[in-house]
């Protein structure tokens, strides 16, 4: 495949015509034209409709500019730092995070970030959805517990843990004599959480137990489940990370810890793209921000 009528290929779809591909180039329109068309009969397909005043991109098109995008900008991007005599981060740097760390942490590294680097433009889109780097356009994707994946390659950053906390007016569990296998709470959960589920617990006295939650409402976003549990809704099981200052300033009282395996938190990336200079900048910073790999909590 041609790289430069790709390229070609690629500033026309992202500028949305010929025309306005010329102006933001300089090149001629008829030159943009013939490398597409070059571009389109070595691969046997068409890749963009043409119409007298629009232009539409087929499905082969559509998806040829999403999967070579982001490859081309690297190509690039690393023959700038070829040429500079070393790796110099700048351009565009897009990331997926899930909404609750977003939320929570990112904010603050992504303004250290952008201080650090005035050079690449920092995109972070809170979302707890898995998106695909390459089909959705993310140079680097947050995942909570990833499964194995062998499109993505990465490294754990950070450990947390799951507390169990209610408001502090609500009264504790008080187990006396001989532990029910499941103890019943009024719990705050999740809508999606199964009906069958059921909380373990370690409390501070290192007591085990074994909590059965009964919903008093069900929410679709930990960050509600939260506020609602600070309001005196009932118990909750939430990440450490969410509810850490809330405990330390007293809005929640500890409970005890989930007895479970650490919840790991990994930054992944396409195994199918190089390790650029801005995406290994942005992971120095959130190195920098949790040097334990813990979670401490900020004022």
């Amino acid at each position: 495949m041609d790289l430069e009528a790709l390229t070609d290929f690629n500033l026309v779809a992202a500028q949305g015509g010929f025309s306005r591909a010329a102006r933001f180039s300089g090149r001629p329109k008829a030159t943009l034209s013939r490398r597409v068309a070059e571009l389109e009969h070595s691969l046997g397909v068409r890749l963009i409709d043409r119409g007298t005043h629009t232009l539409r991109l087929t499905e082969e098109g559509r998806a040829l500019h999403a999967r070579t995008e982001g490859l081309l900008a690297e190509i690039a991007e690393a023959g700038e730092a070829v040429v500079l005599g070393a790796s110099v981060p700048r351009g565009r740097l897009r990331v997926s995070a899930p909404i609750v760390f977003a939320h929570v942490a990112l904010g603050r590294i992504g303004a250290r970030f952008a201080l650090a680097y005035p050079d690449v433009q920092l995109e972070i889109v809170a979302d707890d959805r898995p998106v695909d780097p390459v089909d959705d356009g993310f140079d680097l994707v947050i995942r909570i517990d990833p499964a194995p994946d062998e499109r993505l390659v990465g490294r754990r950053f950070l450990t947390d843990e799951r507390l169990i906390v209610a408001a502090p007016d609500l009264p504790r569990l008080c187990v006396g004599g001989p532990t029910p296998v499941e103890v019943p709470v009024g719990a705050v959960v999740l809508a999606a959480m199964p009906s069958n589920r059921l909380w373990r617990m370690r409390s501070a006295e290192g007591e085990a137990l074994t909590l059965k939650p009964q919903p008093v409402l069900r929410l679709s976003s930990l960050l509600m489940v939260r506020d609602a549990t600070v309001a005196g809704a009932g118990v909750a099981l939430l990440p450490k990370l969410l509810v850490a200052a809330d405990v330390a300033e007293g809005r929640l009282a500890l409970w005890g810890v989930e007895d479970a395996p650490p919840v790991e938190i990994w930054a992944l990336q396409s195994s199918r793209r190089l390790v650029g200079a801005k995406v290994r900048a942005f992971l120095d910073v959130i190195d920098q921000s949790f040097p334990n790999k813990v979670f401490v909590p900020q004022n």
